[in-house]
């Protein structure tokens, strides 16, 4: 069914499937854009060469869903599929996503539910606040398959 993605005629571009349904992404506002464009610049400077970084590129989580991540890092020379067209969770190490208004429910809920159960180790969910992106970055409990914020750092000081 996923893999179906590239047979069917005139899809829209960004197309993903979630829950065997598909889902045709809105037009991106301008903060979504440069944001977007900013993390997978950002990315792509200091990801080691042993990974490439991709933006909106296809990701098949399994059977029923296939989603297109804003930004996703992979290992190097991946298995793009018979066409090219799309990664699998084994390859990738990190999705990152920038929430949007009419994705905001898929976003913080759906997706990252999805991210988990397939096994991909780091979750970046980038949110508006204040008119500046907030990156908000997950690690996978692989336990419990599920997302959960990293301890913070603590520093103590000596006498």
């Amino acid at each position: 069914m996923s893999d179906d993605l590239d047979e069917l005629p005139n899809l829209p571009r960004r197309t993903e499937l979630l829950y065997a349904s598909l889902v045709f992404a809105s037009a991106q506002t301008v903060y979504h854009s440069l944001t977007v464009g900013l993390l997978e610049r950002a990315l792509a400077e200091q990801a080691p060469h042993a990974f490439d970084v991709y933006r909106s590129f296809s990701l098949t989580l399994d059977r029923r869903n296939r989603l297109e991540p804003d930004v996703l890092v992979a290992r190097a020379g991946a298995d793009l599929g018979p066409k090219g067209t799309r990664l699998l969770p084994d390859d990738v190490c990190l999705v990152a996503e920038v929430v949007a208004e009419d994705s905001a429910e898929r976003d913080r809920d759906a997706k990252p539910r999805k991210y988990a159960a397939a096994g991909i180790v780091h979750l970046w969910r980038v949110e508006e606040e204040d008119a500046l992106p907030v990156v908000h970055t997950y690690a996978l409990d692989p336990a419990t398959r599920t997302y959960a914020r990293p301890p913070a750092s603590s520093t103590t000081a000596s006498s």
